[in-house]
């Protein structure tokens, strides 16, 4: 105890904050850092000691035997505890009351790592990892430090759906080791879906059989351009599951398993059509998303399909079907045989109501229970699984559309649908695991430039390091029930490893980050410069990560005459230049020269510019294409009658008329405006009396997300901007059955100086589609007055 006072008067004596010092490039950043003078020499071989326990040290020391020389080049040599060695390894008490937490200390002579527990001396080697050479140069420098450091929250984790793609173990375990590196400590493990069933059961072989396998996949961004007819699928066996189960514990991370119910049953319902509410019901695939085999099959007498499209589906689990829940209960005996975790994901999320309203069985389950509406029914269902798994000593975690109904007694809420889940459930003393999806689903783009295909939403790192996981409007009781934060990879468009490393990096750094380091030391300023090497760290380990960060940022602004519009660009790296040009205006030879850039410019036409970010004649990151299309109302002043939603601004009312037009779906979000329930009413001024014939309001459908086409559009003008008359309406809408799309008003020649447009919401989202009964959402992106 001698030492650890010391150590901690040190310390206290000379510790000082993130923002005052020369940073280490350590990421997470840790609790305390005391940076002192000198270095210690680390040669090609070090001997290494500890005084951990026997049973532990067996599984630590081959870890970092193998990392050190995989990583660095450095041979490990284990020495008796009392030798002389160059690392030395310590069981000592933390004054953290029992929390898990180490002490590194590097002098001229050697490196100390204290902890009271196995787990943060493993911690305590990926910050030693962090501080060696990233050159592999030996003998190398190790700066002289003393480090004291825990985590922030108890649950720091991943999320990889393998049900969308399937990832081999290989993968699996790298997958493991990336999260090991970012001291993260829990792997979710989506192993279930409608697209494809992927663990093992022995009681049910056709799980794995059939529901492993799809005929096909649509091609594209949904809706599609059709199917590839390709067959698709894997699974992992049951030895499998083991192996990568272990890998992960000797990495100190914990494998929580999903299996979906009483929704995104598709796969199961394929290998087990008894288990649907309708057996006989063919499995919807809209005729140009299916396969041809699939399309072959059920003409020849096949009901069901594994789905082989994405979105959610009406053919669920049967809650009134007692052999329902038999066969979950088997499969959960089975899994849970395999997952040492104390929890289990049942999912619960997106459960389409519509075969239970009109299954006799549901209903009569729902007339005997005394329930009041299938909300109540789900919550029966997964009360139900609850009791189940609390029998078998694991603790049931769902998606938050758990607490619709009434919440299972000890559930723990995954709040994902944006943080009021997690705030209720807090406020029912339930533990959160907070994970909405914006910002931490990384299925999202990081990159404004969109240079592969996402599933829409743009989350870039700065927006991952900003979050905050206990919500402010929590008290600090209720606040306590966090347990911490999680980022989710949903892999309907990330279809191989490369992919998923792109999506995960950088911004697993920055989850890191949240959910490891105190809120005092967490500093965006500081990151960013410890970034830098962490993108080494990543070429070193041959991991493909997004160069998204060093992508321009640009805006688009009125001009001062509101007869263009100003394009401001922006670039994160102050020593970089920015250069630009117009790609339609060629010289004789048909080529486009570039201009450095020094200060925004006025844009007065139709046409495309591309503009790059550059140091020493080298690019950065992504090159930025933006097309303008200009017309009319491009440029001119706006105002909304009704703001839009906080949860798509846009750049507020100039969104309609920047000229900018979307293309890429909610993948380029902030080009739309989106009203929840409410209409899009648009005043524009023209700026002088102009002859107009024709309006046309560009808009997003896309019904699994609640957004639906407007349900008309009408036109207005006026000379003085006071008295407005009607110049025509659209009437039904029928735009376009999913994506983007327009509607146009055309009338006679009209002189005007003010239009009005009102972009009629579609109201509440009638039976049989997702969101039934609920508010239709309206997304508009460009108004052109023509």
């Amino acid at each position: 105890m001698r030492f650890l006072t010391c150590f901690l008067f040190a310390f206290s004596a000379s510790t000082v904050t993130i923002a005052q010092q020369k940073q280490l490039d350590l990421i997470p950043y840790p609790v305390e850092v005391t940076q002192g003078t000198g270095y210690f020499i680390i040669k090609n071989t070090v001997t290494v000691s500890s005084s951990l326990p026997a049973h532990e040290w067996k599984n630590l020391f081959p870890y970092f035997k193998n990392e050190m020389k995989k990583q660095f080049g450095i041979a490990v040599k284990e020495v008796a505890m009392g030798q002389q060695a160059d690392i030395s390894f310590n069981m000592r008490r933390m004054p953290t009351s029992g929390k898990p937490a180490y002490q590194l200390e590097v002098t001229k002579k050697g490196i100390l790592i204290n902890s009271n527990f196995a787990e943060p001396a493993f911690h305590a080697i990926q910050t030693l990892f962090q501080l060696l050479p990233i050159d592999k140069k030996v003998p190398g420098q190790i700066p002289v430090v003393k480090i004291f450091d825990h985590a922030r929250f108890e649950y720091r984790g991943m999320h990889l759906d393998v049900s969308r793609h399937f990832f081999p173990v290989d993968f699996v375990k790298k997958y493991i080791d990336y999260l090991a590196y970012h001291k993260l400590n829990t792997f979710h493990w989506h192993l279930t879906d409608d697209q494809g069933w992927r663990i093992e059961i022995k009681k049910y072989p056709s799980l794995t059989n059939i529901g492993s396998w799809r005929n096909g996949t649509i091609i594209g961004r949904y809706p599609g351009t059709g199917s590839d007819n390709k067959g698709y699928g894997g699974y992992y066996t049951q030895e499998q599951i083991k192996e990568v189960v272990k890998y992960a514990k000797d990495r100190f991370i914990e494998v929580i398993p999903e299996i979906e119910m009483p929704g995104h049953g598709s796969a199961a319902i394929a290998a087990y059509p008894w288990l649907s509410c309708f057996p006989e019901k063919p499995t919807e695939i809209p005729a140009n998303m299916i396969s041809q085999k699939s399309s072959s099959e059920q003409r020849n007498g096949q009901v069901k399909l594994v789905q082989e499209t994405w979105g959610v589906f009406d053919d669920v689990f049967c809650a009134g079907n007692d052999s329902t829940f038999m066969f979950l209960q088997n499969v959960m005996d089975e899994v849970i045989g395999l997952f040492p975790s104390k929890y289990f994901h049942i999912g619960g999320d997106e459960c389409p109501k519509t075969h239970w309203k009109i299954c006799p069985r549901c209903q009569q389950r729902k007339k005997e229970l005394g329930l009041k509406d299938e909300h109540e029914l789900q919550s029966y269902f997964v009360q139900r699984m609850e009791k189940y798994l609390n029998s078998k000593g694991k603790t049931l975690i769902g998606w938050d559309e758990i607490l619709e109904g009434g919440l299972a007694p000890k559930a723990i809420v995954m709040s994902w649908r944006g943080e009021t889940g997690g705030i209720e459930a807090a406020k029912q003393q339930h533990q959160v695991i907070m994970t909405p999806g914006n910002p931490v689903y990384f299925d999202h783009s990081q990159s404004e430039n969109e240079d592969s295909i996402t599933i829409g939403g743009y989350n870039p790192i700065e927006k991952v390091y900003a979050y905050e996981p206990v919500p402010k409007e929590l008290t600090t009781e209720e606040g306590n029930y966090i347990l911490g934060a999680q980022a989710n990879l949903w892999t309907e468009y990330i279809e191989n490893n490369r992919k998923v490393e792109y999506m995960l990096f950088p911004r697993m750094a920055a989850l890191s980050e949240v959910v490891w380091s105190s809120k005092e030391n967490r500093n965006w300023e500081s990151f960013e410069k410890r970034l830098m090497m962490q993108f080494k760290r990543y070429e070193k380990w041959g991991a493909n990560y997004s160069k998204a960060y060093f992508d321009l940022k640009a805006t688009v602004m009125p001009s001062k005459d509101n007869n263009a519009v100003s394009w401001k660009l922006e670039s994160k790296i102050k020593e970089s230049i920015i250069q630009y040009r117009d790609k339609e205006d060629k010289d004789d030879i048909g080529v486009s020269d570039f201009f450095d850039y020094t200060a925004p410019f006025n844009v007065e036409k139709s046409t495309t510019y591309e503009a790059v970010t550059k140091i020493a004649n080298k690019q950065l990151g992504n090159a930025l294409l933006q097309k303008f299309h200009f017309n009319k109302a491009t440029g001119k002043p706006i105002t909304l009658h009704i703001p839009p939603s906080k949860n798509y601004p846009g750049d507020g009312a100039f969104t309609l008329v920047n000229g900018i037009q979307n293309q890429k779906g909610l993948a380029r979000s902030k080009e739309f405006l989106g009203f929840s329930g409410a209409d899009c009413e648009a005043l524009i001024n023209l700026g002088s009396f102009q002859e107009i014939s024709s309006v046309t309001v560009h808009v997003f459908q896309q019904k699994g997300s609640w957004i639906w086409n407007p349900a008309s559009v009408e036109v207005f003008s006026s000379v003085d901007g006071m008295y407005f008359s009607s110049l025509g309406s659209s009437g039904d809408v029928t735009a376009t059955a999913s994506g983007n799309g327009t509607v146009t008003v055309n009338f006679t020649n009209t002189p005007t100086s003010f239009i009005k447009v009102i972009v009629k919401n579609f109201g509440d989202i009638p039976e049989g589609n997702p969101g039934a009964g609920k508010k239709a959402w309206l997304f508009v992106d460009e108004i052109e007055v023509n």
